[in-house]
């Protein structure tokens, strides 16, 4: 099929992740007008994007919120791709999945509104989690199945179809930034089954993980 000339994407993803590189390079290729913006976490948010307009806004593990200004320059859809299933919107989604032991889990494309993991679901994908999974390891099969994911969406996108709701509903609202911060302390009333529960849900290469602090001395679990 020939390159989507006649539409424009903005494609917002993170400059690290070799596939979501592979998903920018792919949207340069099919959709020659688009405008490519990765970066990482901690960047300030580009305001020379706030003048961009046109057809999609696609976040692909995007490490910013969008302002509503510019979701609204989007003449069809804004989607993004979310690490998590409808069950867990927000933040530290494979955190609490594995802190809640879990079989099941997903990664879901969304509409994108002002507020956060709320918009209408156009597409989930869900698949097993094993005993032995961790945080960084389910995190990394969200990676795999959100780029399975993309292609089938750009798939509809290229073909000219539409993208619909596809019925399913967010089952909860999203996980904050506090909750996640909650879930790293224990203390010494929790029995170690509690302990071992937290530890294991909040332990990730180069992030804050399970602390106790005891007469004003905070000490940090290291695996």
């Amino acid at each position: 099929m020939k390159p989507r000339k006649d539409l424009s994407i903005l494609f917002l993803g993170k400059d690290a992740d070799p596939l979501c590189l592979k998903a920018s390079e792919f949207v340069k290729n099919h959709f020659p007008n688009s405008t490519i913006s990765l970066n990482s976490r901690g960047e300030p948010f580009p305001n020379k994007l706030m003048q961009w307009k046109g057809d999609y806004i696609i976040s692909y593990l995007c490490p910013w919120i969008v302002p509503k200004e510019l979701l609204d320059n989007a003449s069809i859809h804004s989607i993004n791709f979310h690490p998590g299933s409808p069950k867990y919107p927000g933040i530290g989604c494979t955190n609490f999945a594995i802190y809640n032991g879990e079989k099941e889990f997903g990664v879901t494309c969304h509409q994108m509104n002002q507020k956060v993991d709320t918009g209408d679901i156009i597409m989930v994908k869900r698949f097993p989690i094993y005993e032995a999974d961790s945080v960084l390891s389910l995190t990394q099969r969200c990676y795999e199945n959100i780029s399975n994911m993309f292609y089938d969406i750009m798939d509809i996108i290229i073909s000219g179809q539409e993208l619909t709701p596809c019925g399913e509903k967010w089952e909860r609202p999203p996980y904050q930034r506090k909750e996640l911060n909650e879930l790293c302390k224990l203390n010494l009333t929790m029995s170690a089954e509690e302990m071992k529960r937290r530890v294991k849900a909040v332990t990730f290469p180069n992030a804050p993980g399970a602390y106790i602090e005891i007469n004003g001395m905070k000490f940090e679990y290291v695996p």
